[in-house]
């Protein structure tokens, strides 16, 4: 089998202008690949630490040298002659070097370009897609290999510039329709959309998941808006699609209270719960991410019980693809849903691991980008080959997350043959 003959690593700039990190590794039957790392806007509490360099002289002290080092210095030369193959092994590894809780030494986007140059390159190697090849990695007996169903991000928000409160607002594919007539779909809404703000002199300026970002005075107007450029085109919210939110709980909250400009006094928990069981009935929401602050359990606890019915209640930063955050969240029976990130984890392992524990528990899979992406896919491959139950990759308006988009279009034909 193909060993590791070398590992090489530069910093780059990501789909924002910022410095990220991008790992080449070498296998000794010529096969290569290469893998640049994603990075948050917004950096929850319980991921896996980044290593920036913090020297002000360059890019405000978003550099990633040290990272850069860290992987030609430490990582690279202890993997050496392994198979590339053992990823299992490899990932320990790189673990092991990091000696932290939370790749605080080495930083995640060193390990997990590392990490996910390896996958791919022994994918190379191995002939078969990249979506194949990961599947070895996890029990896969009763999972039907499929494009999962997309959640576009259509409209986010912008609270430092009279936008709405919450961060993103979606729509959701219909699990009945095919990848491509969901792509479609999503490209007719968005255009309707950016028609319909036009028509209320509002902004079509977009933001950093590509959903736009209009000032409104309320967060209802922001449903308003997708719903009515949903009826212009004869689509049926409720039946032909759903709407869905991240609320991004942690920004709203203050002083043990729930500021939104919707009410005209800051909420409790209890009173944004009710909140969102009215919203949800009135626009037809499916999804709700981040509905509360990380650490109001019993917020979260009581309204997963109460709306799991209506709207699958979702955690990202709550659990930020980490087994212990993962594993309280499950004994408070607060989430029906995890969004599943690498980059929060920092290898592929880690967060392959992840999702076999949530799918056992019963959990929807939701694979999704960061906001400050690269035109690296292999999230595409990886939610594929985890048969996520859902995908968010952002809109459909910025090269960085089309190509993830596109990725799945190759997949989806490739599926058609297997």
């Amino acid at each position: 089998m193909a060993k590791i003959k070398e590992v090489k690593a530069r910093e780059i700039l990501n789909g924002k202008g910022e410095p990220t990190i991008e790992t080449t590794v070498v296998l000794s039957d010529g096969k290569f690949a290469i893998s640049s790392c994603p990075t948050g806007t917004t950096i929850g509490l319980y991921e896996a630490v980044e290593l920036r360099d913090r020297n002000s002289e360059r890019f405000q002290g978003r550099g990633v040298l040290n990272a850069v080092s860290n992987v030609n210095k430490i990582i690279g030369p202890a993997l050496l002659g392994m198979e590339a193959t053992k990823q299992q092994e490899i990932d320990k590894k790189i673990i092991e070097l990091d000696a932290t809780t939370n790749k605080g030494r080495l930083g995640a986007n060193a390990t997990l370009s590392v990490s996910t140059a390896v996958v791919k390159a022994a994918a190379q190697s191995s002939v078969l897609p990249l979506f194949l090849y990961l599947r070895q990695y996890i029990r896969s007996e009763n999972l039907v290999l499929k494009i999962p169903t997309p959640i576009f991000n259509l409209l986010s928000g912008n609270k430092y510039e009279d936008g709405a409160d919450f961060k993103s607002f979606y729509v959701l594919g219909a699990s009945s329709k095919t990848y491509p007539e969901n792509l479609l779909m999503e490209n007719i809404i968005y255009n309707s959309l950016k028609n319909n703000l036009k028509t209320n002199n509002l902004s079509t300026l977009i933001s950093d998941q590509g959903g736009f970002a209009p000032e409104v005075s309320t967060n209802e107007q922001a449903f308003s808006l997708i719903k009515q450029s949903a009826d212009s085109i004869d689509l049926r919210v409720g039946v032909d699609i759903f709407m869905g939110l991240d609320a991004s709980g942690n920004t709203i909250y203050q002083e043990k209270k729930y500021k939104i400009k919707d009410k005209a006094i800051p909420l409790s928990s209890s009173e944004l719960s009710d909140y969102y069981e009215e919203i949800s009935k009135k626009f037809n929401i499916l999804y709700i991410e981040d509905p509360f602050s990380d650490e109001d359990w019993d917020a979260w606890s009581n309204f997963a019980t109460n709306v799991s019915s209506v709207a699958l209640v979702v955690s990202d930063t709550l659990t930020a693809t980490n087994p212990y955050r993962l594993q309280m969240a499950l004994d408070k029976k607060a989430i029906r849903g995890i969004v599943i990130k690498p980059g929060q984890i920092g290898t592929v392992i880690e967060a392959l691991a992840v999702v076999e524990i949530a799918r056992e528990s019963g959990l929807k899979i939701i694979t999704a980008i960061r906001s400050e992406e690269t035109n690296d896919d292999f999230i595409a491959d990886f939610a594929v080959a985890v048969s996520s139950d859902y995908i968010k990759f952002g809109s459909v308006s910025r090269g960085e997350f089309v190509s993830k988009y596109n990725r799945l279009l190759e997949i989806d034909s490739q599926l058609k043959t297997l």
